[in-house]
């Protein structure tokens, strides 16, 4: 990135539009809804807020930043290790399935009409394939055992009686194949079972032992490293003489997680210029998350390095409250980061935003289809931003939250889904766009790396 090609960071958030920042939005060129505009001066960041990437065209921004030749190569995953991976190869039957005719349910195997004499040794699951069957023959069979030839029928053992003389008799009439899983019922060997990029759910991976794999060539995880910055931070404790708790780092990591990510490092950094510059360059992962840092204040570090660097800046900022100054750079060839606010609520916008669009092309997990709800009731918006509010589904109802502030966490702890709130607000009884969490989404989003 050369300098002066990096519009200013974004003010910290705020719901509050004040009399000079709307005369500004009036005074002001119209972007494109992409790269943010560069300022009239280098000094006067107030209203380069305004100039930020709409929220949008940010997330379509992040969602095709990854070159193809940052995309990993496709690896051999035992079964064991695949879950939440995507198909890099189809998923062919390697055998019949069933690979030989089997009893569906537990009871006997009988040959022609009855009554029959009943042979004494039976048949069971995982056993040598018994000898055949006469007719007016029967044997007991369990479910899943191979049936022997010449079966006509399986009679459900609720089904059969014995007489006195110890032959057996149906209480109901039976059909010919009756009970019976014949040979290559679900498949044959050869079929495709499943295509290239299907997700590896817990089903997946069953239809995948069944048909005879011990693994299967997957898209590997993302490698993500974390970055906490701010001298501020205490890891443990309560907050005390103006130190506060890090929300962040026991956060992210299960939160990348379960976006697809595997989490390499998480790394307490200060505001120190130098070791986040080292810790840039020296990192080894696909994507590097930094918190905090990316307004324009004396500690506010992430910018300058990400320039010393020449990095390219893809988003400065973005069009969304909370969470305005988050920001997505081309660090390497290979390497992108995510710079998130250092507001807790803030930074989950941020991933939401900017973080799993990205990953989910970089893993080539499929895109999740949007959806709308109605509004339980009225909310909010900002005069020219989009609004992320954290709310519960009730049926077909969104239900908003309160304690939404950018450093508050207490609503998105319990909220199924982020509401899009357009600029202006939203009426009561409005479709909202939704973005389900990714613990609450349908899948394999609760599965944590």
């Amino acid at each position: 990135m050369s300098p002066g090609t990096r519009a200013g960071a974004p003010a910290e958030d705020s719901d509050d539009l004040d009399v000079e920042e709307a005369l500004a939005l009036v005074r002001e060129p119209k972007d494109d809804g992409g790269a943010a505009v560069p300022a009239a001066t280098g000094e006067d960041r107030r209203h380069e807020r305004h100039r930020a990437t709409a929220w949008p065209r940010a997330r379509e921004i992040a969602a095709r930043a990854a070159r193809s030749g940052s995309r990993r190569t496709p690896v051999s995953v035992p079964l064991a290790d695949a879950l939440g991976l995507v198909l890099a190869t189809p998923l062919d039957a390697l055998t019949d399935l069933p690979s030989f005719d089997t009893s569906a349910m537990d009871g006997w195997a009988v040959a022609g009409p009855g009554p029959w004499a009943v042979r004494e040794q039976g048949a069971l699951a995982g056993h040598a394939q018994p000898e055949p069957l006469t007719d007016g023959e029967a044997v007991g069979i369990a479910t899943g055992a191979r049936v022997p030839a010449d079966t006509t029928a399986v009679l459900r053992s609720e089904h059969g009686r014995m007489d006195p003389q110890g032959r057996l008799h149906a209480t109901r009439d039976m059909n010919h194949g009756q009970d019976i899983r014949p040979r290559g019922q679900e498949c044959r060997s050869g079929d495709q079972l499943l295509p290239v990029g299907t997700l590896v759910t817990p089903a997946v991976l069953g239809l995948a032992a069944a048909a005879g794999y011990d693994t299967v060539t997957a898209v590997p995880r993302p490698r993500v490293e974390v970055l906490i910055l701010g001298d501020e931070l205490l890891s443990e404790g309560r907050p005390h003489d103006g130190l506060i708790r890090d929300a962040l780092g026991p956060m992210l990591p299960p939160w990348l997680g379960a976006m697809g990510a595997d989490v390499i490092g998480v790394r307490r950094l200060g505001d120190d210029a130098g070791a986040l510059r080292k810790a840039l360059t020296g990192s080894r992962a696909d994507l590097v998350v930094t918190t905090g840092g990316t307004a324009a204040g004396p500690v506010d570090h992430v910018h300058p390095t990400l320039e010393r660097i020449g990095a390219e800046l893809l988003v400065d900022g973005v069009k969304v409250r909370p969470g305005h100054p988050m920001l997505l750079a081309r660090t390497k060839e290979n390497q992108h980061l995510v710079g998130l606010p250092g507001n807790p609520l803030a930074a989950v916008s941020g991933l939401l935003t900017l973080a799993e669009p990205l990953l989910r092309t970089l893993a080539a997990r499929p895109a999740p289809e949007p959806y709308t709800l109605t509004l339980d009731e009225a909310v909010h918006g900002h005069p020219y931003d989009t609004r992320l509010v954290p709310v519960v589904l009730r049926g077909d109802r969104a239900v908003p939250l309160h304690y939404n502030g950018p450093a508050m966490l207490r609503g998105i702890a319990v909220a199924d889904a982020m509401a899009v709130v357009p600029p202006g607000g939203a009426q009561q009884g409005e479709e909202t766009e939704l973005l389900d969490l990714p613990w609450a989404a349908a899948g394999i989003g609760v599965c944590f790396t």
